[in-house]
């Protein structure tokens, strides 16, 4: 078995515990992820890889954030230190062209996340996402072009931008290579869930059925 079809039963797995422990149908969740329960059981017997959409919304309907269908150890409950390294790896968002690497935070009682993440040539993420707290983007290479409600915010290296979560955005790829960047987020000091740029409640979304 190949590397990504490996990943690809792994999140399947990882998706159909999530459901089966929180007692949900496929049904039911696939109505609030907005994706076909047929296509929903093909992603859970690793029979079917799922877009980056796709997967947003499924994590967003099981009350998950992205990373913990990647995650190979819980996290403690609140970060004390974490160190990492120039020749860290990174994660692939299988059948997508997403690669992540999670550089600390995320604890639940963690108020911040910052992610190293590598947005693809092609296929980037459509939906356009809101969710309690901040984040910042900032551009380590690459071109990046950032969508605020109507608003087109194009970013290059030493770039950044800071916003208000609540507001619908999106980023996606603007160079015809390869863009990094480094992407914090913080939760609000009233807020009771882990601070997640994954774990999102998606006011736009873009139905995709896995296309």
């Amino acid at each position: 078995m190949d590397k990504v079809a490996r990943a690809t039963e792994e999140i399947g797995r990882r998706l159909r515990n999530a459901r089966s422990g929180a007692g949900r149908t496929l049904a039911e969740v696939a109505a609030k992820a907005g994706v076909s329960e047929g296509f929903l059981s093909k992603l859970e017997r690793g029979q079917a890889a799922a877009s980056i959409a796709n997967l947003i919304q499924l994590a967003d309907a099981l009350g998950l954030g992205l990373h913990e269908l990647f995650a190979s150890d819980a996290a403690p409950a609140k970060t004390r230190l974490a160190l990492h390294r120039a020749d860290g790896k990174h994660a692939e968002v299988a059948a997508t062209g997403y690669r992540w690497r999670h550089l600390g935070g995320g604890a639940p009682l963690d108020r911040m996340e910052v992610f190293h993440l590598v947005f693809p040539r092609r296929d980037g993420m459509k939906a356009m996402v809101s969710h309690p707290g901040q984040e910042h983007c900032y551009v380590l290479s690459g071109e990046v072009r950032f969508f605020v409600g109507d608003a087109e915010h194009r970013l290059g290296p030493g770039d950044g931008i800071l916003i208000d979560s609540q507001q619908p955005h999106r980023a996606e790829n603007a160079g015809r290579g390869q863009a990094h960047g480094l992407m914090t987020v913080a939760r609000p000091a009233e807020a009771s869930d882990a601070p997640d740029w994954w774990h999102l409640a998606t006011s736009i979304r873009t139905k995709e059925t896995g296309r």
